[in-house]
């Protein structure tokens, strides 16, 4: 099977990351801290983007990296969508720099209730955005440190009236939108003590050139934390491996307040983060760096196509036993590597220091690794007369390569679901 691709320039341009950060003042115009907006270019406005991509993009390139040029010491106050908080992915981040914003946007139910009461109690400073008062959130109300009221939306009278209803909670009040001196002074009078808007500042645009991992890394690292048991060596050995990704992560974990010392190498890095916190890093790296202009399909397809491999290569009596068994994964993988990154195949693994039968079986499809590639992708496309030829000579039932595909499925379902 021969595929022909024009190739694309193969000259590095530097790629850079935008952040908008606003900053937000005490009732002496203090600066207490940035909320932080993302951008995908040097225009100060909100992209076409889906929210979760978004919050994951900025988190990756500022909190995973450049936390102390973004935030100057002061606290970082981040939109997280529904989704990004009842999977508690805030909790991969210190305490102590940053303020989780609820978005107006999410639905006041059980489940995000169970995250922000979580999330409290591990010491997180909670805002709600954009508030309208509700009896739905009366529940939240606890475990709430900061309330926005966006002044064109909901007047100072109404906002004023619900502070004198909730003083019992210990509860700062924000008033967004600021525009005027007379505004501010109003706002100050009905009681709140936290401001933001025009009046201020307007959102500062902070760019950076930003690094991605490598796909190769991500898509280790995404086999690797999609297991029941983490293998804290296999870990250690691909994040070592990866310039970017060892950046983002000694950085991280160093930002955190709680680590007394300088921690300096990868693996007191992975032990201090502990399960949880390191799939959740790794699941946010994964989303922020994947391909915009790539469908989501090819992804899920390469994800399954690499299960598939392996599935088969486990379930073959007659293989190449000198193969490590991790072979097979990789060169369904890698089998796209040319769409998804755009470049010829030849090329894309002249530059990576992979074991001589897999580029055997990408380029030629030749060796046993060969054969299990054209087998799952004969099946893929329907191919029953090569999938049976080939079954038969790696001594694969029929039964088992069936299964195989489904298994293959369902684990790339709830990888996909997890990380992308």
């Amino acid at each position: 099977m021969t595929r022909t691709r024009v190739m694309a320039s193969t000259k590095a341009t530097p790629k850079f990351s935008y952040i908008a950060r606003q900053p937000i003042l005490n009732s002496d115009r203090v600066t207490i801290g940035y909320e932080l907006l993302f951008r995908d270019g040097p225009n100060n406005s909100f992209p076409e983007i889906d929210p979760e991509k978004a919050t994951s993009q900025l988190l990756s390139d500022h909190f995973l990296s450049t936390h102390y040029h973004t935030l100057g010491g002061k606290l970082g106050f981040v939109n997280f969508p529904y989704h990004s908080l009842v999977n508690m992915i805030p909790t991969v981040f210190p305490t102590n720099s940053l303020v989780i914003e609820v978005l107006e946007t999410c639905p006041p139910s059980v489940e995000l209730l169970t995250s922000i009461r979580h999330m409290h109690k591990q010491g997180y400073k909670i805002a709600l955005d954009d508030f309208i008062p509700s009896k739905e959130w009366n529940a939240f109300l606890p475990y709430v440190s900061v309330i926005k009221f966006d002044l064109r939306q909901t007047s100072v009278d109404i906002a004023k009236q619900f502070m004198a209803r909730t003083k019992q909670f210990n509860i700062e009040f924000l008033a967004e939108k600021i525009e005027t001196y007379d505004e501010f002074q109003k706002a100050k009078a009905a009681g709140f003590t936290l401001f933001q808007g025009y009046f201020f500042a307007r959102p500062e645009i902070l760019q950076h050139q930003s690094l991605d991992p490598s796909f190769l890394t991500l898509i280790q690292l995404c086999k690797e934390v999609a297991k029941d048991q983490l293998d804290y060596p296999a870990l250690e050995a691909i994040i070592s491996r990866d310039l970017s990704m060892s950046y983002k992560l000694l950085s991280f974990v160093n930002a955190s307040a709680s680590v007394s010392s300088k921690i300096q190498n990868f693996k007191q890095a992975i032990v201090y983060l502990g399960e949880q916190r390191l799939r959740r890093f790794i699941s946010i790296v994964a989303i922020a760096s994947a391909q915009k202009s790539k469908p989501h399909a090819l992804y899920t397809l390469s994800i399954q196509r690499a299960r598939f491999c392996e599935l088969l290569w486990q379930r073959a009596k007659k293989r190449d036993n000198s193969i490590e068994q991790g072979a097979a994964f990789l060169t369904g993988m890698f089998s796209l590597l040319d769409s998804l990154l755009d470049q010829p195949l030849e090329n894309i693994l002249q530059q990576m220091p992979i074991d001589s039968a897999i580029k055997l079986a990408l380029l030629q499809h030749k060796g046993t690794l060969g054969e299990i590639l054209d087998l799952a992708i004969g099946y893929e496309t329907a191919d029953w007369a090569h999938v049976s030829h080939l079954a038969d000579k790696l001594a694969i039932t029929h039964a088992d390569v069936i299964s195989s595909y489904d298994d293959a499925i369902e684990w790339a379902d709830v990888l996909m679901d997890m990380n992308l």
